[in-house]
Formats: C-alpha cells, sequence, structure tokens
C-alpha cells in the first residue's frame, strides 16, 4: 500500500536522509542535460551558454523554492520555437537575443504574479488535443530546423513548411563528414531507445551520442579549417561545426536589452514564452506527480511562480526560460530520486562542468547536439502521438489538426487559438448551451454525513469545468462522492480525463468516488476517456 512508504523528508533533513540516492541520480541527470540544454540554445539562435545558465539557475535555485519534489527544471524543447521566433522578430543575432533576454524576465514576471495569484489551476483550462496539437506542431518545426544542421548545410529558408520541401536538396548538397556525425547520433538514439540490454540501458543516450560525435570529430579535424576533395566535390571543415562556449563562464553572461518593450513585436515574443512555459510546466509536473513512488502531490501554483522567479533571474544574466521539464523529470524518478536535492545536485554538477571543462565541450560536434533534437522532435510529433489522439475520437483528431496545422502556417499563439476555437464550434454544433460555455450547472447534495452526490448538468467541457472543479474541491476529503452525469447532454474528453484524475488522487486519500450516469451517453470512442453525448 501506498499510505505504509516513508514520505521522505523535506529540506535540509530531506538532504540527510536522501544524499546518496538523489547525489547519484542528480550526476545522472547531469550527464543527460548537458547536451540538450547546449542543443535547446542553439536551435533557439542564442549562444550555447545560455541553455548551461538556465540548468543551472533551475537546478540550484528553483529546485530549492518550487511546489514539486522530483521535477528537474532547466530549458526544454517546446521553448525553441517560441525563443527562435522572438530572437528573429526582434531583429536577429545578437541584437535579437538580447532583446529576446529582455522578455524572457518580463515573461518570468508574469508567470510569477500569476503563480503567486494561485493560477496553477489554470492548467486545467486548455484542451488535451489542442495541447497535443500544439506539442507535435513544435516537434515538426525542431525537426525541420534542426535537419540542417544534422546534414552539415547552411538552412536553404526559415519557414519549417518551405524546409520540408527542401529535404530533397539538403541531402543532395550534404557535408559527408559532418553528415555522417549527424546521422550517427540519431541512429544511436534510436537504437539506445529500443534497447533491451540492462547494461547499456544505463548509460544515457546523449552521453553515448557526445563521446562518440567527439571521437569522430577529431578524426575529422574539425577543430582546424581545412578542404577535402569527396569526388567531384569540394568540402569545407572548420571550427563552426563545433560547439563554441566562453572558457570563463563570467564572460557568458549576458544582460537584456529593455529598448523594443513599446513594441507590439517584443509583447507577442513575451505571451509566446509565458504561454508555452506555463503550459508545459503545469502539464510536466502534473504528470511526474503520477510517476512519483510516493504518489506527493506538487502545488502547482507555487511551482509556476518558482519556474517564473527563475526565469527572471535567468534572463537577467544571459539564460533561457525554464520550465518543469518532463523527459529528465522522468529519468529523475527511474533513477531513484527521492527530493528535490536532486534536482540541486544536477545543477551543481552543470556548474562545476562549465567552470572546469569548457574546452571539452568546445569539442562537440553540433551535428550531434541537432541528432538529438531531431529525436526529440520526432517524440512530440510522432505517429503514435496522431494514433493515440484519433483512438480517443474523431472529434479530437479535427481539433488537433486543426492546432498542428494553425500552428505550421501561422504561429503558435495563433495555432493554439484555432485549436480552442475549433473545440468550442463542435460543442455548439453538440448542443452545449452558450451560456454554459464557462460555467458549469453543478448541483452539490449529501446523502448523510459521509456521502455526497454532485449533480452536473447542461455540459461539462473544458472551458467550464474550473467552475466544476472549484465545487469538487469544496467536498471534505474521505467521503463517499458520487458524480450524476445522467443530466449532462455533453461531457468533453478533457473533463473525462481530469474526472479520472481526480477520481485516483480522492481515492488515494482514502475517500471513495463513483462516476454514474452515462449509460445513455453515446462515447466518441472505445476510449474509456472519450467524450460522451446523451442520445
Amino acid at each position: 500500500m501506498t499510505n505504509s512508504i516513508e514520505i521522505p523528508k523535506d529540506g535540509l533533513a530531506g538532504l540527510k536522509q536522501n544524499w546518496k540516492s538523489d547525489i547519484v541520480s542528480g550526476f545522472i541527470l547531469f550527464l543527460i542535460a548537458l547536451p540538450l540544454c547546449l542543443g535547446i540554445a542553439l536551435a533557439s539562435g542564442v549562444p550555447p551558454m545560455a541553455g548551461i545558465i538556465s540548468a543551472i539557475v533551475g537546478g540550484i535555485l528553483v529546485s530549492q523554492i518550487s511546489g514539486s519534489f522530483v521535477t528537474v527544471n532547466g530549458p526544454a524543447a517546446g521553448l525553441i520555437v517560441v525563443v527562435l521566433s522572438s530572437v528573429e522578430r526582434l531583429g536577429g543575432g545578437g541584437a535579437g537575443y538580447h532583446s529576446t533576454l529582455a522578455a524572457i524576465t518580463i515573461s518570468g514576471a508574469i508567470l510569477c504574479v500569476l503563480g503567486l495569484c494561485k493560477a496553477g489551476k489554470l492548467g486545467d483550462f486548455f484542451p488535451a488535443s489542442v495541447v497535443h496539437g500544439m506539442l507535435a506542431a513544435i516537434g515538426v518545426i525542431i525537426m525541420a530546423k534542426q535537419l540542417p544542421f544534422v546534414l552539415g548545410v547552411k538552412p536553404p529558408a526559415s519557414e519549417p513548411l518551405q524546409l520540408i520541401a527542401d529535404i530533397p536538396t539538403m541531402v543532395g548538397s550534404l557535408n559527408p563528414e559532418i553528415a555522417l556525425i549527424g546521422l550517427l547520433s540519431l541512429v544511436i538514439m534510436i537504437s539506445h531507445a529500443r534497447m533491451r540490454n540492462k547494461i547499456i540501458k544505463r548509460i544515457p543516450a546523449p552521453i553515448i551520442v557526445v563521446v562518440v560525435a567527439i571521437a569522430l570529430g577529431s578524426y575529422f579535424d574539425l577543430r582546424d579549417p581545412h578542404t577535402d576533395v569527396i569526388g567531384h566535390r569540394t568540402i569545407y571543415i572548420d571550427p563552426k561545426f563545433l560547439v563554441s562556449v566562453p572558457l570563463h563562464f563570467l564572460d557568458g553572461i549576458k544582460s537584456p536589452d529593455y529598448r523594443q518593450i513599446a513594441s507590439y513585436q517584443f509583447w507577442l515574443s513575451v505571451f509566446s514564452i509565458t504561454l508555452v512555459q506555463g503550459i508545459e510546466s503545469l502539464l510536466s509536473c502534473a504528470a511526474v506527480d503520477k510517476l512519483d513512488p510516493f504518489k506527493r502531490n506538487s502545488n502547482l501554483s507555487r511551482d509556476l511562480a518558482a519556474v517564473g522567479f527563475g526565469s527572471v533571474l535567468s534572463g537577467l544574466i544571459g539564460g533561457l526560460p525554464m520550465i518543469a521539464e518532463i523527459v529528465r523529470s522522468t529519468a529523475n524518478v527511474a533513477n531513484n530520486a527521492r527530493t528535490r536535492w536532486s534536482n540541486f545536485f544536477h545543477g551543481f554538477f552543470m556548474l562545476v562542468f562549465v567552470l572546469t571543462a569548457a574546452t571539452l565541450i568546445n569539442r562537440i560536434p553540433l551535428a550531434s547536439l541537432a541528432a538529438l533534437l531531431v529525436f526529440t522532435g520526432y517524440r512530440l510529433g510522432s505517429p503514435k502521438v496522431f494514433k493515440e489522439t484519433h483512438e480517443i475520437g474523431v472529434d479530437q483528431t479535427i481539433i488537433f489538426l486543426a492546432t498542428l496545422v494553425g500552428t505550421l502556417v501561422t504561429d503558435l499563439l495563433i495555432g493554439v487559438s484555432i485549436g480552442i476555437g475549433t473545440k468550442l464550434a463542435i460543442h455548439l454544433l453538440k448542443g452545449a448551451p452558450i451560456s454554459r460555455l464557462f460555467t458549469a450547472t453543478v448541483i452539490v447534495s449529501t446523502e448523510n454525513e459521509n456521502a455526497y452526490i454532485v449533480i452536473i448538468k447542461d455540459a461539462a467541457i473544458f472551458s467550464n469545468y474550473l467552475s466544476l472543479k472549484i465545487k469538487l474541491l469544496e467536498i471534505p476529503p474521505r467521503m463517499h462522492l458520487t458524480l450524476d452525469l445522467s443530466s449532462a447532454k455533453l461531457v468533453d474528453h478533457t473533463v473525462m480525463e481530469h474526472l479520472h484524475n481526480f477520481g485516483e488522487n480522492y481515492s488515494r486519500e482514502g475517500g471513495q468516488f463513483t462516476i454514474i450516469g452515462l449509460e445513455n451517453h453515446q462515447s466518441a470512442s472505445a476510449h474509456p476517456l472519450a467524450a460522451r453525448r446523451l442520445c
């Protein structure tokens, strides 16, 4: 039973109790995070040190003030698209980078205020299919923009759809030596994910990629400018194909430039970063809670405030925004982390390595980092994601594709708006009353002192779930709670998913949660959490 497990202590007592397991997990996280932080920064159009700074601040500082226990804070692939767009929008190059740092600090301040205002619950508002569509679009964009670096060619375009169309041209003009490093790195990532050998699986795939890539980079002598003749082609090789970080850490500290603060482009950057950072942090934090063997519930609002505060500090000294990152957090749990100190040690090891081994970082080929991101992008937008969405129902597929295509054709904010608008339109077509779009009709009654019945009428959909959740949270724990949906004309997938999660948490705390009244509803698919419509 979960309740019989001793919950690890927090604070310094937790460090004393669990330092052995947390320091081991922190070191493994550092090995995983180092190449990813470098790659995310480069893909975002900023100096590689920006990713390192974000991980250090996220690990050493944010870990100690966050509302979560085993999540890992730092830069994430999901933020690449909005940061890169910001850099390009605000002037490109160094000017765009410094202006984006200003946008990051203001975005972080907004998140911090939202967290202090208990806005963690806003994560429940965004429909699951819209979020998945947004992440899939981000994955496609990452793959399209990183493929030229894997092949060692100059990007022929800036728009992702045009880059996809230009793939044959890029393949035809690839740099054989750089492409070998990039494609071999990609093969290693794919093979490692499918590997069953337990010994090899314990070695983080990014570290294998970096070690092999450094060895190949040395063999091809990437550090010294030269030319190679392969067939009828002359191939130019120089250090531009390698990572470049300052040998002295303080040289990597940069300051934000607020001169564009009055422009529309600046605030578009601020809101884009805030949206993705907020959504991903809340979703990742909630997801990691399900993986926590001790079943602890994070304070999402506090975590949001901590991530925002960390991003302010990160942006002030030249770093990327950060989130509660799901992949590294999953690895943290898998490596037996018990408290937030594992996140701290991950940031500490990162700082020590950068202070003592910057020359080694500068031997990493960019193609290997691009390959890591192509693999990450594929996982965000893989066919499996499409398949799982379609299994929930055709309406979810429509919403997913509307968000995906809308984001690819326009930008992230418009794409998400298109997805939400599509979902609202589908709900109206299925009979959801306009008057109930943002407020659910909820009736709470008691059978006896230990039993509550909650009746939902009209519609239970993503946009009015917050009003329902407020009523559910008012009910004391350890009761017999029955949710009656027999009078609800429509119950969407997002609400079904939220109710499922709420029921698990309520039961874990000693209560009994039951849903009734769905026998007369038609399900959108065979999926247990598919949308329901009253016949």
